[in-house]
């Protein structure tokens, strides 16, 4: 069986929205059980994290629209955002390495452009 290919709005959404595989699982989790509130806590033990990085991810969640929530989260895109993230999770599904490859290639080359920023260069 063949994997498709991610399409390129696909790839775009992962590249630019996608900050880690930690905030993917936490959203498919979300997706997953779209009627449930979560908190820090119980997101911290489902995803085996800190309840510190959990509240960063809950944070990132709201930020991108992915969720809604006071002191606690609950699945809530808009239809367009929830059709893409539909796809994202087949995909994740299908080719969990292909997906996690895009993801730390997206933070492999911003570790690059880091460490490139303290080269010396001749004027």
């Amino acid at each position: 069986m063949s994997v498709p290919e991610l399409s390129a709005d696909l790839r775009r959404y992962i590249l630019s929205s996608v900050p880690s595989v930690p905030y993917l699982e936490a959203l498919l989790l979300l997706r997953a059980e779209a009627s449930r509130e979560w908190d820090a806590g119980q997101l911290a033990r489902r995803l085996y994290v800190p309840e510190r990085s959990a509240a960063e991810l809950i944070a990132q969640l709201r930020e991108s629209g992915v969720a809604a929530g006071e002191g606690w989260v609950r699945y809530a895109p808009t239809a367009e955002l929830a059709e893409l993230l539909d796809r994202l999770a087949h995909a994740y599904a299908a080719d969990l390495v292909t997906v996690s490859s895009l993801i730390h290639s997206r933070i492999d080359r911003r570790a690059r452009q880091f460490a490139d920023a303290f080269r010396f260069r001749k004027d």
